[in-house]
């Protein structure tokens, strides 16, 4: 049975996500085709959240979070493809909108097929175990992944569903590039380090500490935040007044990886999986959580 501060709470979490969002949209839409009467970055946030709760429905009654990565990638994708669609209702899509619609494509792909095999091959997240098995407070998590993909998208989100032209490619969009490509690439190098990593059966049970891992505990959740910064500077050249609000998008990216659900979460299950073990808390003692060292320390 559900109890009353389990209903308070995802009431609490609902109301206060869809009023950030509509904050953010009155903001950034200011510029945007309509499509229908409504503002297409409006409608944006409508699929972004929509997605979730419609695949909430049967992930409650199957109470699984086998699907919950997946769908998030799924949603990046929908908002890219309906974004440009949108835009395209008052000029052609301009090589600014391909090349960051692609971008994303690509890291959504990457990203969430990832996930996806990663939690059929361990069986379950341990994140959701005390969430699925109540509707109610299962639909925080899929709350919060909307919240999560159209806050990150708002860049994207903006420079896809301006009316009028697009400027031409500047510097900035150079710079944006070269970044994504630095993030990218530190993303998915980390995560194949930490793949084999725990393929090998002498390191079950054991934290990565080598290759980006010995340098930071974190390499993945760097690399997502440098390729989210680099996209938000393909806005510099096209972004006007409240539009700029969308450049909360790599910050977003920071606190929720660096104070919310990414480093603190996962710090806290290795504390209590080898706190007691010297060596895991030399690791952690001498690899900073974030921003690497030049060179890993001297075992």
């Amino acid at each position: 049975m559900e109890s009353s501060g389990d209903m308070s709470r995802s009431i609490a979490v609902v109301a206060s996500v869809l009023l950030i969002m509509a904050l953010v949209t009155s903001s950034i839409g200011v510029n945007s085709v309509d499509i229908g009467g409504f503002p297409a970055v409006f409608l944006c946030a409508v699929i972004a959240l929509g997605v979730q709760w419609l695949s909430w429905v049967p992930a409650s009654a199957r109470q699984t979070e086998r699907f919950f990565d997946l769908i998030g990638g799924v949603t990046f994708l929908a908002v890219v493809v309906f974004s440009l669609w949108a835009g395209s209702h008052s000029e052609p899509p301009s090589s600014r909108e391909w090349l960051v619609s692609a971008l994303v494509v690509i890291w959504a792909l990457r990203l969430s097929g990832f996930l996806f095999l990663r939690i059929h091959r361990a069986g379950k997240d341990g994140r959701f175990d005390q969430l699925k098995t109540s509707p109610v407070r299962f639909v925080i998590p899929w709350t919060l992944q909307g919240l999560w993909v159209f806050l990150t998208m708002s860049v994207v989100v903006v420079i896809n569903s301006q009316s009028g032209p697009s400027p031409d490619l500047s510097i900035w969009d150079g710079m944006g590039m070269a970044l994504w490509l630095i993030g990218f690439s530190i993303e998915v190098v980390a995560d194949i380090q930490k793949t084999v990593f725990n393929s090998k059966p002498d390191n079950q049970g054991r934290w990565i500490d080598e290759g980006l891992w010995a340098r930071s505990r974190h390499p993945n959740y760097l690399g997502e935040i440098l390729l989210w910064t680099g996209i938000a500077l393909f806005g510099v050249s096209c972004f006007e007044g409240l539009e700029m609000v969308a450049w909360a998008s790599p910050v977003f990216v920071y606190l929720l990886l660096t104070k919310i659900s990414g480093i603190p979460l996962l710090d806290e299950r290795a504390l209590a999986k080898w706190g007691d073990n010297p060596d895991y808390l030399q690791y952690r003692a001498d690899t900073p959580a974030l921003i690497p060292r030049l060179r890993a320390p001297k075992t």
